[in-house]
């Protein structure tokens, strides 16, 4: 089994290694996420039709729905990901074969906020099916928003930190003056005002959304505009850099 990164949403972030990797797939593993997110599984299409061989399949799951606002956050996400890895040892179980190679597209890179990884873990502990996996990375959204507004994650001599929202709302963090931050329903980079702060949505696809300013600036805009940009698709990836004044 391969678990490739396929990059931020740029058909041209593939990778030599990951285009190398497709070729050899025999069998792809998706899972649908519902009409929303179709174009989540569009562009992973488009990919293998560029680079699979002729005699490639592609085999299709659906995605387990879990609650977004759980009051056991951590419990609520180990179950979703045992169901996630049933689904998917099935699909292994029933469509590849012992002499076959398989594969499992992953957006952006497969070692950050991504569960494949741990899924694969999960399946191989319990013992059903036996397979070996490689992981191939890819640009994460992270290496893609820094590119997009030409800077640097961090700075010179100092650290940096990526979290989630989740994780922002509950204070900064200590040791450090510029975060990453994924995964922010609930818009915690607001608390920050004094901040300065970069921010993409949908980065590298063609629907991307740039902001970038002192947070008490441009706040009241990235609010207005991620909800007006997630209403239309149903769905929003986003991504930011918060990065407050150095005290020294």
């Amino acid at each position: 089994m391969y678990v490739i990164g396929i990059g931020a949403g740029d058909p041209d972030h593939l990778t030599l290694q990951a285009a190398k990797a497709i070729g050899r797939t025999d069998v792809f593993f998706l899972l649908d996420k519902g009409e929303a997110k179709q174009s989540l599984i569009d562009l992973r299409e488009r990919l293998i039709r560029g680079y699979s061989h002729p005699r490639k399949r592609i085999v299709e799951g659906r995605d387990p729905d879990r609650d977004r606002t759980p009051a056991d956050y951590t419990g609520t996400i180990a179950d979703w990901r045992t169901r996630r890895s049933q689904v998917i040892e099935e699909l292994i179980a029933e469509h590849l074969k012992e002499d076959e190679t398989g594969a499992i597209l992953v957006w952006g890179d497969p070692s950050l906020y991504d569960s494949t990884i741990a899924i694969l873990e999960e399946i191989l502990a319990r013992g059903a099916v036996t397979f070996e996996f490689e992981v191939i990375p890819g640009i994460s959204s992270v290496s893609a928003l820094a590119a997009k507004h030409r800077i640097g994650l961090n700075r010179v001599g100092q650290p940096f930190q990526v979290t989630t929202g989740r994780r922002l709302a509950e204070g900064w963090p200590e040791g450090v003056d510029d975060v990453v931050v994924m995964l922010d329903a609930q818009q915690a980079f607001t608390g920050h005002p004094d901040a300065e702060i970069y921010w993409g949505a949908y980065v590298s696809t063609e629907d991307e959304i740039l902001a970038a300013g002192r947070v008490a600036d441009v706040a009241e805009d990235i609010v207005a505009t991620r909800t007006e940009a997630r209403e239309r698709h149903g769905w929003i990836m986003d991504t930011y850099l918060l990065r407050r004044p150095r005290q020294d």
